[in-house]
């Protein structure tokens, strides 16, 4: 199993409640996009760490069956799968532009002078397109 595991958490957990089961989970785990969706056997395996072959639309799956933000979920597996975390760590996050900000886990903003430069700058105007 990997060393951190919040896509597969957020999985155990939403199974972990009263009267879900990964069969119950799985009748919503499909895609809004596509429409694909996802079997019990494979929700299972998620949870459990065991290989799957990750990709956009399961994610989303994912995020419908367990009703969560579609950006908290893709974080989950950014950080599983590829070992990034992503958020906004300077809160710079505005009703019109989100911030995320990809980065090894372990980082605090004091850690990205240079990301957190940027993004002042950015919000002042300074940086153009």
């Amino acid at each position: 199993m990997w060393e951190s595991t919040p896509f597969a958490d957020m999985v155990r957990e939403a199974a972990a409640a009263d009267g879900v089961t990964y069969r119950r989970l799985a009748e919503s785990a499909i895609d809004p996009q596509t429409g694909q969706g996802l079997t019990h056997n494979s929700l299972w395996k998620i949870a459990n760490g065991e290989p799957v072959k990750i990709a956009p639309w399961i994610v989303r799956a994912v995020a419908a069956a367990i009703g969560r933000d579609l950006r908290e979920v893709q974080a989950a597996a950014a950080e599983q799968y590829i070992g990034l975390t992503a958020g906004d760590p300077f809160d710079a996050t505005t009703p019109s532009a989100a911030v995320v900000v990809a980065h090894v886990p372990g980082l605090r903003p004091a850690d990205m002078p240079k990301v957190e430069e940027l993004l002042r700058n950015w919000a002042s105007g300074s940086v153009r397109n």
